[in-house]
């Protein structure tokens, strides 16, 4: 048995809203949506990540998400979300080395954006 892939789903409030921070500020495209689902599945090269606002219908369900995305060019990413808009601290290198920018989505979904160090020839 093997698993070959795995994608988060975010509760979101609104999935208009949410569909436009992650199109218009983060890059993602819409691969699918279904309004009447109240649901989207975003694409950014080969990741995925679905958005529900029908999570929100559930009581019980889960509210405290961090998503980390590895980028291999954090610095034009970086870059890229300023000039989208999007209101992101300055890049920083993590006490376990990688280079990353934190910031949360309109629904307070914690997005933590970095990239590994290269890795060095021994």
């Amino acid at each position: 048995m093997k698993m070959d892939k795995i994608t988060p789903m975010l509760p979101v409030a609104q999935l208009a809203r949410a569909v436009d921070f992650y199109t218009n500020v983060l890059g993602f495209e819409v691969e699918h949506r279904n309004d009447g689902w109240r649901w989207a599945m975003l694409k950014f090269g080969d990741c995925r990540l679905m958005l529900d606002e029908s999570i929100n219908s559930h009581s019980g369900a889960p509210r405290d998400q961090v998503l980390y995305f590895y980028l291999d060019d954090i610095a034009a990413y970086h870059a890229q979300v300023r000039q989208s808009g999007g209101d992101i601290p300055d890049l920083s290198v993590t006490f376990y080395g990688l280079t990353e920018f934190r910031l949360e989505d309109p629904d307070g979904n914690q997005l933590w954006i970095g990239q590994s160090p290269p890795v060095k020839n021994e």
